[in-house]
């Protein structure tokens, strides 16, 4: 492997390219799913390729295979050029890429066990254990289990003189229990809308703890069938960790994209109303709000030890007590915002990918409230738990979102269940009504498995580490 990576580097330069990188990367999947006590689904795939990257003439080009043969390499790297020439013909500005130091290191996931050498028959028994225990709640309609794992070996060489090998490993799972009756149709999933997802191994399966919670997932998706629709009006709003975890990714995270502020991405996934004149001086949250970007940390489903530009994973603030401070940043637009070195946020979603920068884990810091506390100091609000749908803006600046359930609060106490709960606001405003965060014994870092961008589509994974928050004077309402 390391020689063909050295193979295309040198084929790159030999055809006129100042930079040239390669990324070989395999991966292999597998997916399974129960419903109603049977096996719903399942999936297992094996994949293999390379991508060369290079800069010629100013411009980029971009090639890859599945053809892992001597002739093939040679042949996707002098592709790479060719396209970077031509590209350059219409290029605006050079490209120039911020410093970064040659690294020569490996890096693996923390995997205490490997999900691919668990035997099928014991996911099975597993989820099944689950499934029955959804299915013992009268009135269930449907239950669904999952699991779902991913393994991903690297290998990035440059002409700068990096040489990267990384092996990545992600596990998880998730469950829902859907009721139907009267015309209605209820959902409860946990641990979100996705299940949960972190990296590791299949230790990460137990952690999730789908079986002590089914019957009460169950239990609720039925007496939402005849619980109250959620009331209208303003009213402080606390949501749940799983329900906050997208209102970053959505409302922060994503704006918070430079190449999205530099307009790459105006043409698909829409711009930002972050944009350049704002750092620094845009109070987008309360002081409560501090919004923390980390590829180090543990379990986070962007956690590694290196992006896929090569630079080295690190953490630091996009918000600070509420004033935005920092972007998610490459080596080619670093510059953009005043900075001096890539934040190292590029992937790509496979080999056949050029990288983009994506989101890293984000999450809201933590704060000093206890749950139990934070409800007994609202007079009159709701609790919002897992994200049901969700609409924003080109801008990521208007949105709505509605949650599976909500409970009313009053007078400090925990009340009634609502059903179809939605919520509206614009970005900042939003951010800025948060008073109260709960502390880190709340706080757990969301996984988000499935978070699309550029043309040709790629889908990312992060996660977003987030407690239960409240936000005063909130629009509430009844989704429809």
């Amino acid at each position: 492997m390391k020689e063909l990576a050295m193979l295309a580097i040198d084929a790159a330069k030999a055809r006129g390219a100042a930079y040239a990188d390669v990324r070989l990367v395999e991966t292999r999947v597998e997916n399974l799913g129960t419903k109603n006590g049977k096996v719903g689904s399942y999936e297992a795939s094996e994949d293999m390729g390379f991508g060369v990257r290079v800069i010629a003439s100013g411009a980029w080009g971009f090639a890859s295979s599945d053809d892992m043969s001597r002739e093939s390499v040679e042949k996707t790297a002098r592709a790479a050029v060719e396209t970077a020439l031509a590209s350059s013909k219409v290029k605006e500005e050079e490209l120039i890429l911020a410093p970064e130091s040659a690294h020569v290191a490996k890096w693996s996931t923390l995997c205490e066990t490997d999900p691919f050498k668990v035997p099928l028959s014991q996911k099975l028994e597993h989820l099944f254990k689950v499934d029955e225990a959804l299915r013992k709640v009268k009135g269930l309609t449907i239950a669904e289990c999952s699991m779902g794992f991913v393994r991903e070996k690297q290998l990035f060489a440059s002409t700068e003189g990096s040489l990267i090998e990384q092996e990545l490993v992600h596990s998880g799972a998730g469950m829902t229990a859907t009721a139907v009756g009267g015309g209605d149709v209820q959902r409860r999933s946990f641990p979100s809308s996705e299940g949960h997802s972190a990296s590791g191994g299949y230790e990460v399966i137990g952690r999730v703890k789908l079986l002590e919670n089914a019957g009460r997932i169950a239990e609720e998706a039925v007496a939402l069938l005849s619980a109250d629709v959620c009331p209208s009006g303003k009213k402080d709003v606390i949501l749940d960790g799983s329900q906050l975890c997208l209102q970053i990714h959505e409302s922060i995270g994503h704006p918070s994209e430079l190449d999205r502020v530099l307009g790459t991405e105006a043409n698909y996934a829409g711009t930002s109303y972050l944009s350049l004149d704002k750092l620094g001086k845009l109070r987008l949250g309360s002081k409560y709000v501090t919004i923390v970007a980390d590829s180090t940390l543990p379990g986070g489903l962007a956690t590694v030890g290196f992006d896929d530009e090569g630079v080295p994973a690190q953490k630091w603030e996009l918000v600070k007590d509420g004033l935005f401070v920092g972007y998610l940043t490459s080596r080619e637009n670093a510059r953009a915002c005043g900075e001096q070195r890539s934040r190292g946020c590029m992937r790509a979603d496979g080999w056949n990918r050029i990288p983009l920068v994506r989101m890293t884990n984000i999450g809201l810091a933590p704060g000093t409230w206890k749950l139990e506390d934070l409800i007994a100091d609202t007079a009159d609000g709701l609790l919002m738990e897992t994200n049901k749908s969700w609409s924003i803006d080109q801008m990521r600046y208007n949105f709505q979102f509605s949650t599976e359930i909500a409970w009313e609060i009053k007078n400090g106490k925990k009340g009634r269940m609502l059903k179809n709960p939605n919520y509206q606001g614009i970005s900042t405003e939003f951010w800025n009504s948060c008073d109260a965060v709960c502390d880190e014994t709340h706080w757990w870092p969301w996984g988000i498995i499935n978070c699309g961008k550029g043309q040709p589509g790629q889908i990312a994974r992060m996660s977003h580490g987030s407690a239960p928050a409240r936000f005063r004077g909130v629009n509430v309402g009844v989704a429809r």
